[in-house]
């Protein structure tokens, strides 16, 4: 019988945790186990009782920033399933994941990104309800959608999102984990993805394994994350030769916050009280979207947000954003 492990990562949010374990155990086929990976400076307290156990182990942060790389590969490496199925703090599992993982993942399948669905204001104020939430989730606009059924190739490495994923552990241990030389906000995913095509592993967009994201204010770019995205921006350009997040470092460009020179990225000044309205979600956003910023910055609306000349011309001014500027 192939067995699963639930794991998550976490710092604060603790009634979002607690969302996730409730939604765990409501499982038609429950984990074996939930590994919680804790990034504060003490373990939850409060869980819910659960049909498994649930083992917090403790991974602290590095030099003032949250560890998610070292987070993800600590929770792997105390796992016990056969089946590691990765899911965010912030989202909660439908009734159908682990069984839908489980009954897809085997040794050599590869990686597989399951459903998800935003949840708005105030959905949970009734309690945790897949049906419920069925009806009122939405799917981010940037995102595919799933297949109509069992697995599609996703052919750009780029697309994985570490929000909601599963892999056999034998591909798990092929992949090398997560690289723990990025600290903090951004980059990490882009990079084990990048390191799943270099090794010839697929990832798929999966029908099913659907989470519903817990609804909590944000910014998209993360104008709050400036430094750490720069610095794993930079990170991943001295591993494969050009940098990545491009589009967010574009729309920091854009507000004025950075430029790119030949001395690399540097900050100009601290985002303001017009930047963060500019980029916050507000309660009748089910998700923040940094291509809605991004058109209102380059004053592109309508059909033209579909122009294929114009789409080609932001990614041309994005990818200059993937190395230092000459001279």
């Amino acid at each position: 019988m192939t067995t699963a492990s639930a794991l998550t990562i976490a710092a604060g949010r603790a009634e979002h945790l607690r969302n996730v374990i409730r939604g765990f155990d409501a499982q038609t086929v429950p984990p074996v186990e939930m590994i919680v990976a804790v990034m504060q400076d003490a373990p939850y307290d409060d869980l819910p009782r659960t049909r498994f156990p649930v083992h917090q182990i403790m991974v602290p942060p590095r030099d003032g920033q949250l560890p998610l790389a070292a987070a993800r590969n600590a929770a792997a490496a105390a796992a016990s399933g056969d089946v590691l199925v990765f899911v965010d703090v912030d989202c909660i599992p439908g009734p159908g994941l682990i069984a839908d993982y489980v009954a897809a993942a085997r040794p050599g399948q590869g990686l597989m990104m399951g459903e998800v669905l935003y949840l708005p204001d105030g959905a949970l104020r009734d309690g945790i309800d897949a049906g419920r939430f069925d009806g009122m989730g939405v799917r981010h606009s940037d995102r595919q959608a799933p297949p109509p059924e069992g697995l599609r190739a996703c052919e750009d490495y780029r697309c994985f999102w570490s929000l909601n994923f599963a892999l056999h552990r034998a591909d798990w241990d092929r992949s090398g984990g997560f690289d723990e030389g990025y600290l903090g906000y951004g980059g990490e995913d882009t990079d084990f993805g990048r390191g799943l095509s270099e090794r010839g592993m697929p990832i798929w967009w999966m029908r099913g394994g659907r989470v519903y994201h817990q609804y909590h204010p944000h910014c998209m770019p993360p104008i709050h994350q400036i430094p750490s995205v720069i610095r794993n921006a930079d990170y991943f350009a001295s591993k494969w030769g050009h940098r990545t997040m491009e589009h967010w470092l574009h729309a920091f460009r854009l507000m004025g916050l950075i430029e790119n020179g030949a001395q690399g990225l540097r900050i100009l000044r601290q985002p303001d009280d017009a930047d963060f309205a500019l980029c916050r979600q507000e309660p009748h956003m089910p998700y923040a979207n940094t291509r809605r910023v991004l058109d209102r910055l380059q004053g592109i609306a309508g059909p033209e947000r579909h122009d294929p000349a114009r789409i080609r011309e932001v990614e041309r001014q994005q990818a200059d954003m993937l190395a230092r500027r000459a001279g």
